[in-house]
């Protein structure tokens, strides 16, 4: 039978709890380190996983939404020529694919070498001024590539199926033009044909080379320029959707020849994207570890200081009946319950800081929930290791020397 008079589980908390808190300031210190490593690891994975969510919005708002279908080219005598010609009515046909939500036509252009200016020219001696870029494209198109109208609208099917002489502006060209509103109802010249200015656009996320245009409707371009065909058609998808318009767009444009274009789609993952997260993964992975390891030994060298100062304590509960198992359980305990609080409260501040500062900053935060609740019992798991050593150190003295001692 085992001995009544040693320690009970009972009895090994209460004299735990009374060891950690005997010294109220002892016991802050020590749960300092902890509450700063635990609340180190929680903010650097927690703005890891938010970065790593803003990243991927930042990829997903243009790069991961954006296919771009242009025929295909094959190497002849005379260089590259396309094989294929993307049909007039490519936008009404990607846009019965699920993932597609607007798709719009662009064409080059040549205007045969005619100036483009805000009034006709006449004079021979006059230098040349280099003209803006002229380009064609449907209605759709502007939706498609994200751009936004500064002043006045942009074309609509109308415009585009009667062939009427409109033109809308990018930014950049229309500064040059010498245009800034569209209330007047301004004209540019190409060469000697007035075109009415109808708006002007910014914010072009992709083909931004449009803000250095002056932007026909299609119509017009082929019934003025002889424009035979679209060069690309613009995509705008669905995140994700990427693979499966890719491999659909071609069908639907050439049923019997998918393979006379070529389709620029996003992948599923983006490479850059996954690399940045692992690079912002590791680097706050390692600041937290850092300042979790000074927790750890924290916790360590003040459970051993605590050891020293309490040898004729140990001595007098080891002449009582007290085993050395007893006395590593106490001292064990102790550590394990300055872990969990330290890591209780390290958590819950580092939850804390990280929604904080995302809404400060308009992030949306984001963090595992088991984050949190592992970072809790980690702080437990720093104490149990940080408590090892000063437990066996603590079992290994012996009554008669340390009652002596004391």
């Amino acid at each position: 039978m085992p001995r009544a008079d040693r320690f009970s589980l009972q009895d090994l908390l209460v004299e735990a709890s009374f060891g950690i808190g005997a010294k109220p300031s002892r016991l802050i210190m020590t749960t300092l380190g902890t509450v700063l490593g635990i609340a180190s690891l929680v903010v650097t994975v927690g703005f890891a996983q938010t970065a790593a969510g803003q990243i991927a919005n930042q990829f997903d708002a243009v790069a991961a939404t954006q296919v771009v279908v242009a025929p295909a080219t094959a190497q002849g005598n005379g260089g590259e020529r396309a094989v294929g010609v993307l049909p007039w009515d490519a936008p009404e046909r990607v846009e019965r694919l699920a993932g597609v939500e607007r798709a719009g036509l662009v064409a080059e252009v040549d205007v045969r070498e005619l100036a483009v200016t805000s009034v006709p020219v006449n004079d021979p001696s006059a230098p040349a001024v280099l003209s803006p870029a002229v380009v064609a494209t449907t209605a759709e198109l502007l939706d498609a590539v994200r751009g936004d109208v500064v002043t006045g609208r942009y074309f609509d099917a109308g415009h585009d199926l009667r062939g009427d002489r409109v033109v809308v502006l990018g930014m950049r060209a229309a500064e040059e033009l010498g245009i800034n509103r569209v209330d007047s109802q301004p004209s540019v010249f190409i060469g000697e044909t007035s075109y009415t200015v109808i708006g002007i656009i910014k914010g072009v996320e992709r083909r931004s080379d449009l803000l250095d245009s002056v932007i026909l409707p299609m119509g017009t371009a082929r019934a003025d320029f002889g424009v035979s065909a679209p060069a690309e058609l613009q995509v705008q998808i669905a995140v994700g959707a990427g693979s499966v318009v890719e491999r659909q767009a071609p069908i639907a444009l050439s049923p019997n020849a998918p393979e006379n274009f070529d389709v620029t789609a996003p992948s599923t993952k983006s490479s850059l994207r996954d690399n940045i997260q692992a690079d912002i993964n590791v680097v706050f992975l390692i600041l937290g570890g850092i300042a979790l390891l000074a927790g750890g030994l924290g916790i360590a060298n003040v459970t051993m200081l605590s050891v020293m100062e309490r040898v004729g304590e140990i001595g007098l509960r080891r002449a009582l009946g007290a085993t050395r198992r007893d006395i590593a359980r106490q001292f064990m305990i102790e550590s394990v319950v300055i872990g969990l609080l330290g890591g209780l409260i390290g958590s819950a501040l580092g939850v804390f800081a990280v929604v904080i500062v995302s809404l400060l900053q308009g992030w949306t935060p984001i963090l595992d929930p088991w984050l949190a609740v592992g970072s809790a019992l980690l702080g437990a798991v720093v104490g149990l290791a940080a408590g090892a050593l000063p437990a066996r150190r603590a079992s290994n003295i012996e009554p008669i020397t340390a009652l002596r001692g004391s």
